[in-house]
């Protein structure tokens, strides 16, 4: 039985594809003078930035590419974010039903908060851990297993929600129900035979309100 919920950020509940993808090809034009190719782009969703620049232009140093990315994005995201529909229907639900709720991201704390801030939704999570509060990124378990920590649950009997193989394979190594969202572009269409190992979900959902079908 399911007693705790833990959310991604990025293509989860909050939808930051278009500023993500603007913010990598201002990157490609200002290092390459062109745009990127959007399926590699997108192929890089959820990983840590710094990995992927190093490997997206190993011509310059990876904390320029890094800065050229981030300068662009902390300036435009705030405005270019938007709350995919029916998630704070899905969150009010759980907190009213008893959930407890939790946010592991990969996502830097400053834009992480801002977003919440943005929609209000901090009222909704019982704790929100960002990239910060951990030293292995995702997939490694480590960030999921301290927000779970933080509030006294255990990963038998919760869940992680993500967008992206690297979210699946976490909540797999971690040993908690690992649900993937198919409302995001990342991986939109995928079925449970698309993925091997450890990046098989053990749910697929299309909206935030099919959630609670696969938790109870």
């Amino acid at each position: 039985m399911i007693d705790t919920v833990v959310f991604d950020f990025d293509g989860t509940i909050m939808d930051t594809n278009n500023v993500i993808i603007q913010s990598w090809q201002h990157t490609y034009r200002t290092i390459k003078g062109r745009e990127g190719d959007l399926g590699y782009i997108m192929n890089t969703f959820g990983e840590p930035l710094e990995d992927s620049m190093r490997n997206a232009f190993p011509e310059v140093p990876m904390e320029e590419s890094v800065a050229i990315y981030r300068d662009f994005h902390r300036e435009r995201f705030y405005d270019m974010i938007e709350l995919f529909p029916g998630v704070e229907e899905m969150l009010a639900r759980l907190r009213d039903e008893g959930y407890k709720v939790g946010l592991a991201t990969s996502r830097l704390r400053v834009t992480a908060y801002q977003g919440l801030e943005k929609y209000d939704l901090f009222k909704y999570f019982d704790t929100v851990l960002t990239v910060e509060e951990s030293v292995k990124p995702k997939p490694d378990p480590e960030l999921l297993l301290n927000t779970l920590a933080k509030m006294k649950s255990e990963p038998q009997t919760s869940a992680m929600t993500g967008d992206t193989r690297l979210d699946i394979a976490c909540a797999n190594r971690a040993g908690a129900t690992s649900i993937l969202v198919g409302w995001s572009e990342a991986l939109a269409g995928k079925t449970k035979e698309d993925f091997t190992g450890d990046e098989v979900p053990d749910h697929i959902i299309q909206t935030p309100a099919e959630l609670f079908g696969v938790i109870r």
